[in-house]
């Protein structure tokens, strides 16, 4: 009987499972249009395209200081604005008064991700309002698309992330052969996200959140949340979850709005959205539509902050790591050398030879009696998976690997307590 080979992970997915943390950046000429939504047939020109304070390095350097680890731009949304001077479009920051039309937003933003440490990723919608021909001529139509992507990914140098977005193609037939080869030939490293070829997908969802349990292999991809079908994938792949999630809501725009400051998530809803992502497994892509000045709006730049302060206030400083364990097969026991206090407990899971682990046990030792006191049981541990519980104080604490496929490895295990935002230690 043949084997069946479990999916791995390329050396390319794992790094981008440790990104854990982006920024989404929705921002073009729908800027400038307030209460336009996607597909909307109202018409818009380029001449109101002007971000006369536009500063990349101003969202780039909040994104850094949150924590963020890279972001993703829209270079073209579904409107068909290139934020870049296409040759292949009159549709273009070129057509704008902005910078007398020698501006380009991709080149700031890339050379602002460089100057802080932050992987670039640019947002290309495969559906363009503005090519007539999108309909009735799909072999022209997959020449511009090839001819805008390599545009895209020979000007500007490495680019980490390509995210297609499937509003818009629903029953549109792309050739994606063509399109993929063309992609990884100009930029063989690149991860692209959800169509095509993709080497991670959607979570299905534009909350931010992701179900238990989150699996790290898929057959099939949620494309576009104007369908509940769902695009085949042929064979199990390794296809790593992002869950995507406005910092403010907006039911029509992921764009800048004068209408919805008032709905900037608070940080603890912020902190409910991390423990639902990446505390599942997952990684976070956080919107922020910077204004028609071209900057990040003071309150969400402000609560992005206090985001990554938070995170780092609560998970920063373990009481002990997996350093602390012993192991004894599939069984880590942590001994405290003095009982302290516990609300969180993170796991997280080898996965360079796959997934192993499909159910597990936690327990803590209690303070007085030394009991052993189950606290969680769950299914996958996968990139990283955050444990809440009831603050207790504790002498220790066990991991138990129920059931696993193949032989598991614990990368990291820690223990921490948080306690109440700003209260005593």
């Amino acid at each position: 009987m043949q084997t069946v080979q479990k999916p791995v992970p390329t050396a390319k997915q794992l790094a981008y499972q440790n990104m854990e943390f982006g920024l989404f950046l929705h921002f073009g000429l729908r800027t400038f249009y307030e209460g336009y939504a996607d597909f909307d047939e109202r018409p818009m020109s380029p001449s109101d395209f002007n971000p006369v304070g536009l500063d990349c390095e101003q969202w780039i350097r909040t994104a850094k200081e949150a924590g963020m680890n890279y972001a993703v731009l829209t270079a073209k949304h579904h409107d068909g604005f290139s934020n870049w001077p296409s040759k292949y479009s009159t549709f273009t920051v070129e057509a704008s008064p902005w910078k007398d039309g020698k501006g380009d937003v991709v080149r700031e933003y890339v050379d602002a991700c460089r100057k802080y440490g932050v992987k670039p990723g640019l947002y290309y919608s495969p559906y363009d309002g503005s090519a007539n021909f999108y309909t009735q001529d799909a072999k022209a139509y997959d020449d511009y698309f090839v001819n805008q992507i390599t545009e895209l990914l020979t000007h500007y140098g490495d680019i980490d992330i390509l995210w297609f977005d499937g509003c818009g193609s629903e029953g549109h037939t792309y050739d994606w052969k063509r399109i993929i080869g063309e992609i990884r030939r100009l930029q063989p490293n690149i991860l692209i996200f959800n169509m095509g070829d993709p080497d991670f997908r959607w979570i299905g969802n534009e909350d931010g959140v992701a179900s238990i349990p989150c699996w790290n292999v898929a057959d099939s991809t949620d494309f576009s949340i104007l369908t509940t079908e769902k695009e085949q994938l042929g064979e199990q792949l390794w296809l790593p979850a992002e869950c995507d999630v406005q910092m403010r809501y907006n039911r029509i725009s992921w764009f800048y709005s004068d209408e919805d400051e008032h709905m900037v998530k608070s940080v603890d809803e912020l902190m409910g959205l991390y423990y639902l992502s990446v505390g599942r497994g997952t990684n976070l892509l956080l919107n922020i539509g910077p204004n028609r000045e071209g900057l990040l709006p003071s309150k969400d730049a402000e609560h992005l902050r206090q985001f990554g302060d938070e995170i780092r206030r609560r998970f920063g400083h373990p009481a002990a790591t997996l350093a602390a364990c012993k192991q004894e097969g599939r069984t880590w026991k942590y001994a405290a050398q003095e009982k302290h206090l516990i609300d969180h407990i993170i796991i997280q899971e080898d996965l360079t030879h796959g997934e192993s682990v499909r159910r597990f046990r936690l327990s803590v030792i209690t303070e007085k009696s030394h009991g052993k006191i189950v606290v969680y049981e769950g299914q996958n541990i996968g990139h990283k998976t955050i444990i809440r519980i009831p603050t207790i104080k504790a002498s220790g604490a066990i991991l138990e690997l129920l059931e696993c496929e193949g032989e598991p490895v614990i990368r990291e295990l820690s223990f921490h307590y948080a306690g109440e935002a700003g209260g005593a230690r």
